[in-house]
């Protein structure tokens, strides 16, 4: 791919509108559905970090932190739980699954150190922010409030992003494994959680 190419599809990241009536009604379902699955599982991610080391000695200060950023996490999922019920959206039938695996990669994180789990924060508050972004961009005329709401959802994941790097993210073993892999996943997970 060329430079040229390359910016064009960088530039594009926002969906084209869908034609059709409805259309706007049912990417707006999407967006919340989406997004309340992200909050749910972040929840559930830091819930399952603070498990493990909370019990581990000399960890008060990535528990405290945890705690901190699982607050923020929660506040986020309440606003969703109650823009899909006001807007009458169903949330992702893959809930059940996303608790699992969102535990799964915080207790998995946790266990592999303290570096692992801000690197496991950082990954996943990178894909998060972008997606955020995105939204933001898409909404911003149709839906200044939600993407004012957004806006500040966003400025907290950049938070949690920046403060995991400050404090080791990139040290953790594996780093450009784990963070790929995380990536991934969570963008794999915005795509199955849009649709079903």
């Amino acid at each position: 791919m060329t430079q040229a190419t390359d910016n064009v599809a960088e530039a594009r990241r926002v969906p084209l509108p869908r034609p059709g009536a409805g259309a706007q009604d049912r990417r707006m379902a999407e967006m919340l559905r989406v997004d309340h699955a992200g909050e749910f599982a972040a929840v559930q991610i830091y819930r399952a970090q603070r498990a493990i080391l909370g019990d581990r000695k000399g960890m008060d200060g990535i528990t405290r932190d945890l705690t901190d950023m699982e607050g923020h996490e929660q506040v986020h999922l309440d606003r969703f739980n109650a823009l899909l019920t006001e807007k009458q959206v169903r949330p992702t039938a893959m809930i059940p699954v996303w608790k699992v695996a969102a535990t799964v990669l915080g207790a998995g994180t946790a266990l592999l150190g303290e570096k692992a789990a801000h690197a496991c924060t950082e990954a996943v508050e990178s894909v998060i922010e972008k997606h955020y972004a995105d939204q933001i961009a898409e909404i911003k005329d149709s839906d200044p409030e939600l993407a004012a709401e957004l806006t500040q959802f966003r400025e907290e994941e950049l938070m949690h992003h920046d403060h995991a790097i400050a404090h080791g993210s990139r040290e953790a073993p594996a780093y450009r494994l784990l963070s790929s892999v995380i990536k991934l996943g969570c963008q794999a997970a915005i795509k199955i959680s849009e649709r079903v």
